[in-house]
């Protein structure tokens, strides 16, 4: 039948039909949507507001890195679209990434790490543990329909995590800091969380009790059972919106009455490091970034012969690699991270663990590297 044959009731129909049609898209997409204004987080008001601005951090209304630095670096001919899109690397692994579930938690002096995946890690010092940048959702996103996608499944489920005597989070970006499994820890767990100045608005909003809300600036630290833990400089940013740098990023020193653990959170490689490892160091092992790097932001997260160099300019003995194999953030392989950090650990004589997620790495005993992940590259 032609259009204009259609009978009054006809055309009604259709337009009717078309409209629920709209409404069921707009329906959808508000369901899509439905936890992101929460997941972005809180803003810095009040008190909170007061203490950033007093910040040596702290100007214009931002927090900044104490050497001028650029979040993108302009590459003429190079289009990052295109090459997200269209690109050769191989983002992803072949195969399932091998998993291990730690045994069951002991009363022992030992130091040890847990790497779970991507940056999380927990660290066993003294009878302690630290848990750091805990992310268990399924993305590193606002929403839970779209964004990057893990590779890897946790090793474990939160609520088979142990008791914790503090969890840190280096800094606001959406896979080092996540609502749910915030939430999660909230509810499943006593410990305070140690926060970068600013961060604390965030948990605020997803109900974490101000007395379990440790904010802390740069060379500020705190005391929490039996260890000190001191937030340390960071060349990075922080943002979950579009406002950028409205929360402070660092880096981590964990130490007990022996032994003291760094973690570099997300960083480029800058002298802060060689500072930090005259003041805290030496480090029995490091946490230390090495994947998500690209030419395009050189100073915001290290590339893997740079992480050798922090290693080295921290003074520290086992190096333990973290950032990478869990979440496609970059345009380099899945694999070239490992590799390249390998072959220079190897270079320079550095002592190096490649755990597979949910390896226990006893630090004075750790494993011999084995190339794990290139069967699956």
């Amino acid at each position: 039948m032609a259009p204009a044959d259609r009978t009054d009731e006809e055309r009604s129909l259709g337009r009717l039909l078309r409209g629920t049609a709209g409404l069921a898209a707009l329906a959808g997409l508000a369901w899509v949507a439905r936890d992101v204004p929460a997941a972005l987080g809180g803003r810095l008001s009040g008190a909170r507001a007061e203490r950033a601005a007093r910040s040596p951090q702290f100007r214009d209304g931002t927090f900044h890195n104490r050497a001028g630095t650029r979040t993108m670096v302009a590459d003429p001919g190079r289009n990052l679209l295109r090459e997200l899109i269209f690109g050769k690397q191989k983002r992803r692994p072949t195969a399932p990434v091998p998993l291990l579930r730690p045994s069951a938690p002991q009363a022992t002096d030992e130091l040890a790490i847990i790497w779970y995946g991507h940056a999380t890690a927990l660290i066993e010092i003294e009878g302690r543990r630290v848990l750091l940048d805990p992310m268990w959702s399924d993305r590193c996103s606002p929403s839970g329909l779209v964004g990057p996608r893990r590779l890897h499944e946790p090793p474990v489920r939160l609520d088979e995590l142990p008791p914790l005597d503090a969890i840190l989070i280096s800094h606001d970006h959406y896979d080092h800091l996540d609502m749910a499994t915030v939430q999660a820890l909230t509810a499943g767990q006593s410990a305070p969380f140690l926060v970068p100045l600013g961060v604390g608005a965030h948990l605020d909003r997803w109900g974490v009790p101000a007395e379990r809300i440790i904010e802390l600036d740069w060379a500020e630290s705190h005391r929490v059972a039996g260890l000190e833990i001191t937030a340390t400089p960071a060349q990075h940013f922080s943002g979950r919106g579009l406002r950028r740098d409205g929360t402070l990023w660092s880096s981590w020193v964990v130490a007990g009455s022996r032994r003291r653990v760094f973690y570099t959170g997300d960083s480029g490689y800058f002298d802060g490091y060689a500072a930090i490892g005259a003041e805290h160091g030496p480090f029995d092992a490091t946490l230390i970034q090495i994947g998500a790097y690209d030419r395009a932001w050189p100073t915001i997260h290290m590339f893997p012969e740079e992480a050798v160099d922090a290693h080295q300019d921290l003074r520290g003995g086992l190096l333990i690699p973290v950032h990478w194999a869990t979440f496609n953030l970059a345009l380099h392989d899945w694999s070239e991270p490992v590799n390249r950090l390998w072959a220079e650990a190897k270079a320079r004589d550095v002592q190096l663990a490649v755990p597979r997620p949910g390896e226990r790495v006893v630090v004075a005993d750790p494993p011999a590297v084995d190339g794990w992940w290139q069967a699956i590259a």
